[in-house]
């Protein structure tokens, strides 16, 4: 259950990109206009969890959840006749506010039901069905695309939302508590948000978190160019490279759960976040030097893979500092990953120069803001 609502935005994500070539055709417009789908559909994601996420201390795990399908379901059939593609960036709006209220909700829930140390457990071993939707998402769009047409991929949305709904009708039990909900309608949800800013810890988790996740959203835009017009590789060839680093973030989030057992969360995140700054070091050196590509591969796939002993470490650490406060946390969590990963897609794309350079500083700095972050406001004095 808790799986399939934290891969819902991957999914509604990954599914739908081999269809934008089709869109752009269809609506006969450029495929400038058609990335607007998925920017707008950012936006929403980082949004729409700053509002669910106190929404869901205030009216419970269960409705939030419910109410956020609906939104995706309507949103998804407007989708799927939109008549042009200015309604189809709409849509898509729409749909990432509805789905962001499953995941959001999803990491309130996990700390209802866990303590710090068992929290952390449970997003490391969610990450391995969020790295599902990557893998296997877009080969299937692109068959339901190829067999059905683009709108056919809104109308399995439309199916994917009315499931999990059902699924949570049925079979998901309420976890807020009586003092979370207590707490939530005592304050404003600005007063809310101010009272967490205040933590001097939470707010060096929340940097951890959106620094060490900023390092993902680098690779993601400064890798295409770079491996497949820069270094030659085939665009199938970049879908294989693509899979080794998901494996390795995914690979480095199931050791997290094995140290987990000897060691406190804080423990592993202090260590790892110093690990993962000297790899990003070490890959800025590579890519000045010029490096062949079998030493800067290795030192990239290092330095990546840090993601899945830093997240779900943070993320339990975040949501410890107040727990009747679960929600909104995750939505500020929310809100500053995508914010910070917006940040750095635009940094990437604009120092762009036809080499890994730019790339490299961006994971690098991101990397040490990360480890200052956390020795420097998220441990304990």
């Amino acid at each position: 259950m808790l799986g399939s609502l934290t891969a819902f935005g991957a999914v509604t994500i990954d599914l739908y990109l081999p269809t934008l070539p089709a869109i752009a055709r269809d609506y006969g417009t450029s495929d400038a206009a058609v990335q607007l789908t998925l920017s707008t559909f950012f936006v929403g994601m980082a949004v729409g969890q700053l509002f669910f996420g106190p929404l869901s201390d205030r009216i419970g795990r269960r409705p939030t959840i419910l109410m956020g399908c609906g939104v995706y379901v309507l949103a998804s059939i407007a989708c799927a006749l939109a008549p042009t593609i200015e309604a189809l960036v709409a849509g898509r709006f729409f749909q990432a506010l509805g789905c962001c209220a499953a995941m959001v909700t999803c990491r309130a829930i996990v700390r209802d039901r866990y303590d710090h140390r068992d929290s952390a457990r449970i997003f490391s071993l969610l990450m391995l069905v969020l790295a599902i939707a990557p893998l296997l998402a877009p080969t299937v769009g692109g068959w339901i695309a190829a067999a059905a047409g683009w709108h056919a991929v809104f109308q399995v949305f439309i199916g994917v939302g009315l499931a999990i709904a059902a699924a949570v009708w049925w079979r998901l039990d309420e976890s807020r508590s009586a003092a979370t909900a207590a707490t939530a309608a005592s304050t404003s949800v600005l007063a809310g948000y101010a009272v967490l800013l205040r933590h001097r810890r939470l707010i060096g988790y929340l940097l951890v978190g959106a620094a060490n996740g900023a390092t993902l959203f680098s690779y993601i835009a400064g890798s295409p160019d770079l491996v497949i017009n820069i270094w030659g590789y085939s665009e199938s060839q970049f879908g294989l490279i693509f899979a080794i680093f998901a494996v390795g973030v995914v690979g480095a989030s199931q050791i997290n759960r094995l140290l987990l057992r000897k060691a406190t969360p804080d423990q592993v995140l202090g260590a790892a976040s110093i690990g993962a700054a000297v790899a990003g070091a070490m890959l800025l050196a590579c890519a000045v030097l010029g490096a062949p590509l079998f030493v800067l591969f290795p030192a990239l796939f290092i330095a990546l893979s840090s993601n899945g002993l830093i997240a779900a470490n943070a993320s339990a650490g975040a949501l410890n500092v107040d727990p009747l406060r679960a929600g909104a946390i995750s939505g500020l969590m929310g809100g500053v990953n995508f914010a910070v990963g917006a940040l750095a897609s635009a940094l990437a794309a604009a120092l762009h120069d036809g080499t890994a350079v730019p790339m490299a500083a961006n994971i690098c700095v991101a990397l040490l803001i990360a480890a200052v972050a956390y020795h420097g406001l998220a441990k304990a004095r």
